[in-house]
């Protein structure tokens, strides 16, 4: 089991929640203040860890079998992600997706740091 930030379609509601495969709600909770938000073409929102201009990011934390997220969560993302570790609002880690470093598709990237949420 690990722990897994999730902070767009998966969530609760969402139309990939399902691939979940009924994995547990740990907490409603946020990332430390140390990211920039990316809407990545209008599809999916991308963390972006940042050294100066970050903001907390709401999302759900789930404790994910290993195996759902090797064969159902990883296959399901878009290439623009990756999967990374972050620093949650009271200093645990947890996995979570992030934007790919460095960006090899040239897709519209829109800042929604502000927003601090996905709101498709």
């Amino acid at each position: 089991m690990a722990l897994m930030f999730l902070n767009g379609g998966a969530m609760r509601g969402g139309p990939l929640h399902h691939l979940l495969g009924g994995a547990p709600l740990v907490s409603e909770t946020s990332t430390a203040p140390k990211y920039r938000f990316y809407s990545v073409d209008g599809r999916c929102p991308a963390l972006a860890p940042v050294a100066h201009g970050g903001a907390a990011i709401a999302g759900e934390l789930y404790d994910v079998d290993l195996d759902v997220l090797r064969d159902r969560l990883l296959p399901a993302e878009p290439p623009e992600l990756e999967l990374g570790v972050i620093e949650l609002a009271d200093g645990r880690s947890s996995f979570a997706m992030l934007l790919r470093r460095p960006l090899t598709s040239h897709v519209p990237l829109i800042d929604i740091t502000d927003q601090g949420k996905w709101v498709p």
